[in-house]
C-alpha cells in the first residue's frame, strides 16, 4: 500500500505571517497544517470557535485571529492586551503539561488503558480537533463514528464554494488512483466543469430570486447557494470540527489505518501525529500487532463480504433501480410498538414483569391508552422538551433515497442506526423547482449527466474512488432503524420552517406513513407541515434582539 502521505490534498490552506503563527501555536498543534487538536483554551471559547466551523468562509484558526485575538491587541483596554500577551508567552515557553506532572498522568494511561485495557477511562479525556480541506466522501465517513465524537461541517447552503484558492477549485484529487488508471485528466476536467456551471449560475439565478421573492439579499444569497449546491461533487473540499473523547478517536484511527482510499488513510496518520502532541497516552495500543491485526481485519470486512454478495457485480450500472423522484419507505416496523411504549410507560409505576404489564396494556381500550400517553407527555409545547425514554420501546426502519446535499443533514442524527451504500449515479438526481420555474434547469442537468461517463469508468476499477466524482443533487439510498423517540426528534427538528425543502418533504413523508402505522402516537409528535418558499429564520432585526436578550441575561447571571 502506497505512502498515505501521497495523498495529501494539494490544497494548502492559510498563509500565516510570523505574527500569527505566535498567536496560534499556543493554542492549535499544526496550524502550518489541514488538521489540527486544540488546545489550552477555555470551553466556551473553543466551543464558539468549533461551531463556527458550519458558516466560515476560510480556517477556523483565522476565524479565532480575527475574532478573539487581534481585537484584543488592537482595542482600547490595553491591560486586557498585556494580560493576553502574558498568557501567550507563558503556553509558548512552559504550559501546563510541564507544570502540573504530565508525565504522571501519562503514566497512569499508560499503565491502566495500554496494557491492561481499561477502556472506560479513555472516555474521560477528549479533545477538540479541526480539519480543513478534507472532501465530502472523508467527511462523511469520519461522522459515520458516530458515538463519542460530535462533528459540525461547513456547511453548503450558506457559504460560496464557487471561490478559488491559487487558481483552483476546492476539491480533492486522489492523483496516484487516477493515474495509475490513466483517468486524472477526465476527472479534473469533469470536477472543473461542475465548479464552472455552479459559478456561472450563481449570480443569474440569484438576479431571479431578487426579482421574485421580496426577502433580504443575504437571505437569497443563502437561498441560491443552497439551490445550486447540488452541483458540487463529493470531492469537495470542506471543513469539520470534532469534540471527541479519547476512546472514539482511536476507534476512528483504526478504521482509518488501512482503509481502501489514500485520502483517509492520509487523515489517520496526520490525525494520529497531532493527537500525540495532546494527549499521546491514550493512543499508544495503535502501533502494537493487536491493532495492527483489527486494523486489517476493518479493512478486508467489505473485500469479503463483497466476495461473496450476489449484488456485487453491478459496477457497470445494470439491473440497479433508479427512481424518478425521492422515496420513502416504511419497511419494517412493530405491530405492537404502542402498546410496548405505553408498557414503558407503566413499568417503572409498578412492581409488575414486563410480562404482566404488557399483557395488561393489549387488553386496555384505545381510549384508555390514548389517556396513558398523554399523561407522559404533558403539556409539552416545544420540540426541545424531550419525550421521555419510554418511547425508546419499540422501533421501526425506513428505506429514504434522496439527494446527497439534504442526506448530510439527516446522516447527523446519530442514536439511531443507519447505514448507506455508496454514492453513485445509479438512482437519478434532483433539480431543484426553484431552478425549473427560473428557466436555469437546462444548464444544471447538462452540468450532472456531464460525469456519467468518468463514473462508470473508475465504478469499474475502484467503486470507492468514484463516489469523489458524484454531485450532492445525485441520490443516494439509505436505511434508517431508529426508535420511536428519535422518530419524535427527528421529525420535529426537520420540519421546522427553516429547515430545508429537500429534507423537510422526506420527514412530511415519514410522518405520513408512521401516522398510518401509529395513529395514538403520531398525533403527539409537534411537526410543522406547512409550505415555506423560502427557508425562514426571521429577520436579522428579530435575531439580533434575541441574541442580545440572551447576553442581557448572561450579564445579570454574572
Amino acid at each position: 500500500m502506497e505512502s498515505a502521505n501521497l495523498y495529501k490534498p494539494s490544497f494548502k490552506g492559510e498563509q500565516w505571517t510570523e505574527r500569527d503563527l505566535r498567536y496560534l501555536e499556543p493554542f492549535f498543534s499544526n496550524p502550518q497544517g489541514l488538521i489540527s487538536v486544540v488546545s489550552n483554551l477555555p470551553p466556551e471559547l473553543t466551543g464558539a470557535l468549533c461551531s463556527r466551523a458550519s458558516r466560515a468562509k476560510g480556517s477556523l484558526l483565522r476565524v479565532f485571529l480575527d475574532e478573539y485575538v487581534y481585537p484584543i491587541l488592537e482595542g482600547e483596554d490595553r491591560q486586557l492586551a498585556e494580560e493576553l500577551e502574558e498568557v501567550v508567552s507563558f503556553f509558548a515557553k512552559k504550559g501546563f503539561k510541564n507544570i502540573l506532572g504530565n508525565q504522571r498522568a501519562q503514566a497512569f494511561y499508560a499503565k491502566w488503558l495500554s496494557q491492561y485495557g481499561d477502556d472506560s477511562i479513555a472516555q474521560m479525556t477528549g479533545t477538540h480537533s479541526v480539519f480543513w480541506g478534507v472532501s465530502q466522501v472523508a467527511m462523511k465517513y469520519l461522522e459515520d463514528r458516530r458515538i463519542g465524537l460530535e462533528p459540525i461541517e461547513k456547511s453548503t447552503r450558506y457559504v460560496n464554494f464557487g471561490q478559488k484558492i491559487d487558481g483552483k477549485y476546492l476539491y480533492y484529487t486522489p492523483t496516484p488512483d487516477l493515474e495509475r488508471m490513466g483517468l486524472l485528466s477526465e476527472y479534473t476536467s469533469c470536477m472543473d466543469s461542475l465548479f464552472d456551471a455552479y459559478v456561472n449560475l450563481l449570480p443569474k439565478f440569484l438576479g431571479w430570486l431578487k426579482e421574485n421573492f421580496d426577502d433580504k439579499e443575504p437571505i437569497l444569497e443563502k437561498k441560491a447557494f443552497d439551490t445550486l449546491r447540488g452541483l458540487l461533487p463529493m470531492a469537495t473540499l470542506g471543513q469539520v470540527a470534532f469534540r471527541g473523547n479519547a476512546q472514539a478517536f482511536e476507534y476512528l484511527l483504526n478504521r482509518l489505518a488501512k482503509h481502501p482510499l489514500g485520502e483517509f488513510r492520509w487523515i489517520g496518520e496526520t490525525l494520529k501525529n497531532e493527537l500525540d502532541k495532546e494527549i499521546p497516552s491514550l493512543f499508544l495500543r495503535i502501533n502494537d500487532s493487536a491493532s495492527g491485526f483489527y486494523q486489517e481485519e476493518l479493512a478486508k470486512r467489505a473485500t469479503r463480504v463483497r466476495d461473496i454478495s450476489p449484488f456485487s457485480d453491478l459496477s457497470n450500472g445494470e439491473n440497479i433501480d433508479s427512481g424518478t423522484e425521492p422515496l420513502v419507505r416504511l419497511v419494517e416496523y412493530d405491530a405492537y410498538a404502542e402498546d410496548r411504549i405505553i408498557a414503558g410507560i407503566l413499568y417503572p409505576e409498578s412492581h409488575k414483569t414486563w410480562e404482566n404489564v404488557f399483557s395488561w396494556v393489549k387488553m386496555m381500550s384505545p381510549l384508555e391508552k390514548k389517556d396513558v400517553i398523554a399523561a407522559y407527555i404533558g403539556e409539552r409545547n416545544a420540540r426541545w422538551q424531550k419525550i421521555g425514554r419510554a418511547f425508546e420501546n419499540s422501533y421501526m426502519r425506513f428505506e429514504i433515497e434522496m439527494n446527497i446535499g439534504a442526506y448530510r443533514d439527516l446522516h447527523r442524527h446519530r442514536m439511531m442506526t443507519q447505514d448507506r451504500q455508496r454514492f453513485s449515479a445509479h438512482h437519478g438526481y434532483d433539480v431543484p423547482q426553484e431552478l425549473i420555474n427560473s428557466g436555469f434547469s437546462n444548464e444544471f442537468i447538462e452540468a450532472l449527466e456531464r460525469i456519467k461517463p468518468l463514473f462508470k469508468k473508475l465504478e469499474a476499477i475502484d467503486p470507492d474512488c468514484a463516489q469523489y466524482v458524484v454531485p450532492l443533487a445525485y441520490r443516494i439510498r439509505f436505511h434508517q432503524y431508529q426508535n420511536v423517540r428519535q422518530f419524535f426528534w427527528e421529525t420535529e427538528l426537520r420540519t421546522i420552517s427553516q429547515g430545508h425543502p429537500d429534507y423537510r418533504s422526506i420527514e412530511h413523508k415519514k410522518y405520513d406513513l408512521a401516522k398510518k402505522a401509529f395513529p395514538l402516537i403520531s398525533e403527539f409528535i409537534l411537526a410543522d407541515l406547512k409550505d415555506y418558499k423560502v427557508a425562514r429564520r426571521g429577520t436579522e432585526e428579530q435575531i439580533a434582539a434575541k441574541e442580545q436578550n440572551l447576553i442581557e441575561k448572561l450579564r445579570e447571571k454574572q
